[in-house]
């Protein structure tokens, strides 16, 4: 039976997600990592009573419903997991088998794990995989969305206010919101109002907004917005990393304006004058990237390990944010929601008209950018980042030539390989190597394996940091062995990524499901081999 055949069958279940498990007499113990993953990630549907094989899924049907539906519910509402676990059931009779659904919704108290904390599973395309501390800590930090960066900072006071950056902040108000209560404060007043300073402190918010860098960098030690201008369409095609990069800046509002002044040639604008006699320029093109860039800003993850980062390529403009969103994209978009991670921060650039009263700016991103160049914003969204994706040049004037593509993979193969020589490997090193000449991957993909470009889309995805959250570190490593020494091992292939034999059986189990590999010859003699030249669904 194929995805959709059962999909039919059961046809009136959500499937954004789901995962099948035999449960034929029991419960089976993998199942709590799936609950573990769906709660944390998007929700989807754990179904017993099917076999997954290699051609497709097999109705066995569980020959004791009551009791596995009781156990699996009781487990849930006892003590193995951290927080209760709701779901809601279906039980489903096909050709005299009786098959059991539970639907695990999205939990709001991440992270959801069973045990232990070290069990706490994320979802990654259709797999369960163990989180890791900086994804473990990004959901604690998701408990307080909205409210850490209005904390107090310890040890602060109004003398760490940077004066330049205040004075400016108040002169731009007055000049572009001169109808609002606080341009009439006296500076004290005009600080505690707007919570930049609480209580003789400031807080995070109006530390990181307006404060002085030496004691931004005591709270924040890695703290800037980077910005890198790079001469090529893509990473592999510059001849260096970047032609130019963002210097540091006292603070947030500094770090406006400096990354605005870098963006504003990319967009064409023309001159007007407002109602009250002031310059501006207008340009949908303009109105987009500015959005963009607040939207950065405003619901930033400051506390995670990453950066805020703009990069500006001759075809494009990638603005990259720590942190996921509150609610799914399309929800925020169709109920203009307004959830902001950093609500001080937001109200400090709504004060001055950079942003909007409502919404995530995503719609007036939108329809700013399709009628400045008739492109569409592309967005790539995970629990724990965001990457927005602006189209300068329309798509035909970007391609780049196979050949040079092909060239500078294998200029970098010779390095990918020696880091897969060694046992363990670097796996970040390798992903570095693997990220930065991921196009010529592609293209070497497409020309050893002769696979057509849209089944290389589909399976490779479109960029080094979607396929990763796919496979997960772990498993691409695997398929790049795989793909340079067909006659790869499980002992060989253990080593090399430093886990256990059956760890490495259950990613070559994983990646046969997926139709990327196939065994090829005697079980003695034969080989695995690289199988993308297919007809998946």
């Amino acid at each position: 039976m194929t995805k959709k055949e059962l999909i039919a069958k059961l046809n009136d279940l959500e499937w954004e997600d789901f995962e099948v498990k035999e449960a034929k007499a029991a419960v089976p113990k993998s199942c709590w990592e799936t609950v573990s993953a769906f709660s944390n990630t998007s929700g989807g549907w754990l179904v017993f009573g099917i076999k997954e094989n290699a051609t497709g899924y097999e109705i066995q049907g569980v020959t004791n419903a009551e009791k596995i539906a009781q156990d699996f519910l009781n487990t849930l509402r006892g003590e193995k997991f951290n927080v209760f676990v709701a779901t809601k059931q279906q039980r489903y009779f096909i050709d005299g088998k009786t098959v059991l659904a539970f639907y695990i919704p999205v939990s709001a108290q991440k992270p959801v794990y069973f045990n232990t904390q070290a069990n706490t599973f994320i979802r990654r395309s259709s797999s369960d995989q163990k989180a890791r501390k900086n994804e473990i800590d990004a959901f604690y930090r998701d408990q307080t969305f909205g409210t850490k960066t209005s904390e107090l900072a310890p040890k602060t006071s109004r003398e760490d206010i940077d004066a330049t950056s205040l004075r400016q902040y108040r002169d731009y108000m007055a000049r572009f919101n001169p109808d609002v209560t606080y341009n009439r404060f006296d500076e004290a007043t005009f600080l505690t109002k707007l919570r930049i300073l609480d209580e003789e402190q400031l807080t995070y918010s109006g530390l990181l907004f307006l404060g002085k860098r030496d004691t931004i960098e005591k709270h924040f030690p890695d703290f800037r917005i980077d910005l890198l201008e790079i001469e090529g369409k893509s990473i592999s095609e510059a001849t260096s990393n970047y032609s130019f990069r963002l210097g540091e800046f006292e603070n947030l509002w500094d770090y406006y304006f400096e990354c605005f002044k870098r963006l504003k040639p990319e967009v064409d604008v023309a001159f007007q004058l407002t109602d009250q006699g002031f310059g501006q320029e207008l340009s949908p093109g303009l109105k987009a990237i500015r959005e963009a860039l607040v939207n950065m800003l405003m619901h930033a993850d400051y506390f995670a390990p990453g950066n805020s980062r703009i990069r500006i390529f001759t075809n494009h403009i990638e603005f990259y944010n720590p942190g996921g969103l509150p609610k799914p994209l399309e929800e925020l978009k169709a109920k203009d929601l307004s959830l902001p991670r950093n609500p001080l921060i937001t109200k400090l650039f709504r004060m001055v008209r950079l942003a909007e009263n409502a919404g995530y700016g995503f719609d007036r991103i939108e329809a700013n950018w399709k009628i400045y160049n008739n492109t569409e914003p592309e967005y790539d969204i995970s629990f724990d980042a965001t990457i927005l994706k602006l189209n300068t040049k329309q798509q035909e004037e970007t391609v780049k030539t196979s050949e040079t593509y092909y060239k500078d993979f294998i200029e970098a193969s010779e390095s990918l390989q020696n880091e897969l020589n060694k046992n363990p490997a670097d796996i970040e090193a390798v992903m570095d190597i693997l990220s930065d000449n991921y196009e010529g991957f592609l293209q070497f993909i497409s020309e050893n394996f002769e696979n057509p470009s849209e089944i290389l889309q589909r399976d490779f995805r479109e960029t080094s940091e979607t396929l990763r959250r796919a496979f997960g570190d772990n498993t691409l490593v695997l398929l790049l062995l795989i793909i340079f020494d067909k006659n790869t091992t499980v002992k060989e292939a253990a080593k090399v990524i430093g886990v256990s034999d059956s760890t490495i059986k259950r990613m070559f189990k994983e990646l046969k499901s997926k139709n990327l590999i196939r065994y090829e010859g005697s079980k003695k003699t034969g080989r695995w081999i690289l199988n993308i030249n297919n007809n998946m669904e």
